[in-house]
């Protein structure tokens, strides 16, 4: 009788602590919900709270945005329209280096108004068509993946072994600087799209100065040394092959003469060695460093590749921050913005005790 009223007792206080437990969850939720109910209530009072200025002026800001976009519509009308065209080139023997000074330079003239000197530079016949030109600009060409990797392993090859440990990948992509590159995009801005292709002998005097056609005159010089190095080596080991050639065919002679005879005693012989198959290994090594200095010679014989002239006409330019009827509304309604909010403060400022 004791152990069943004992256990109704234990089922009781267990049906208590399971009820205590779904009251405390309950009300964990409730909290939970209150809360969000809270946070969505607050995001919908500071947007009530933002668009009631708007509401409240509508009429205002309705007008200014209607003036803004028609002033900015007229002046898109009464601006010249700006054309771009892109030549891409690949210089050689560092001319890049003039080639980033000589931007910078055609550019000072554009801005002094210089348009004689860029007349002589481009050999442009009036003055009026030199007064076309807006900006130049210069940039990495396009690259694969495969030479930026090739230049970051030439880079790392070229320090000392205790600081290209500490030159990532990422950090040398980040950090290259534009004349790293071997291609560049020169980008050219005028107001008349057919000036471009009277631009690119301007460009061309810039790769042959004075620097790189005396590293030109080195290159060729260093070259024709390796070459005739590379050719006595090679006369050199087609003279060992002859002379190998040599001994073989008088072994060979002298084998058939005393074979010949008719004796029946066996005649041994001791055979001079020889290494014709390393001495052809040799001789190919030579071939193929010549064939690649000759590549090398034949590839840099000139002193700059155009990959990609400037077009014949060129194409109008759409930047976002030229729509001006787009960009003056939302200038305007920044400021109005700006202006309630300062004005706000200062109210705020003024009044608090």
């Amino acid at each position: 009788m004791s152990d069943k009223n004992s256990q109704e007792s234990q089922n009781q206080i267990e049906e208590v602590d399971l009820g205590q437990l779904f009251n405390a969850i309950g009300r964990l939720f409730e909290k939970l919900f209150a809360f969000i109910a809270k946070i969505i209530s607050g995001l919908f009072s500071v947007l009530i709270y933002a668009l009631k200025p708007l509401v409240n002026n509508f009429k205002t800001i309705a007008i200014v945005l209607m003036v803004s976009a028609l002033i900015g519509y007229s002046m898109e009308r009464f601006q010249s329209p700006v054309y771009v065209s892109d030549m891409l080139v690949r210089p050689y023997y560092d001319s890049k280096y003039q080639l980033a000074n000589n931007v910078d330079y055609f550019n000072a003239l554009i801005s002094s108004q210089n348009y004689g000197e860029l007349s002589f530079i481009f050999e442009i016949d009036s003055l009026t068509t030199a007064k076309q030109l807006l900006e130049f600009e210069m940039e990495i060409g396009p690259e694969t993946q495969n030479d930026l990797v090739k230049e970051y392993d030439d880079y790392i090859k070229s320090l000392d072994s205790t600081l290209s440990v500490n030159v990532t990948y990422e950090d040398f992509i980040e950090n290259r600087d534009i004349l790293a590159g071997s291609i560049f995009s020169i980008k050219a801005k005028a107001t008349s799209s057919d000036i471009f292709p009277s631009l690119e002998q301007g460009f061309i005097k810039t790769f042959k100065n004075e620097y790189s056609i005396k590293l030109k005159e080195r290159t060729d010089s260093i070259r024709n040394v390796q070459k005739q190095i590379y050719l006595q080596e090679l006369k050199r080991v087609q003279d060992l092959q002859k002379t190998y050639l040599d001994i073989k065919t008088s072994e060979s002679e002298k084998d058939a003469v005393r074979l010949g005879v008719g004796g029946t005693i066996p005649l041994v012989q001791e055979k001079t060695e020889t290494k014709e198959y390393e001495i052809f290994q040799e001789e190919l090594k030579i071939r193929k460093s010549l064939r690649m200095l000759e590549e090398e010679a034949l590839e840099e014989s000139e002193y700059y590749d155009i990959l990609s002239s400037f077009e014949e006409v060129g194409t109008l330019e759409r930047d976002v921050y030229d729509n001006y009827t787009f960009v003056f509304p939302v200038l305007a309604m920044a400021i109005m913005m700006l202006v309630h909010f300062l004005l706000k403060a200062f109210k705020f400022i003024k009044e608090y005790e």
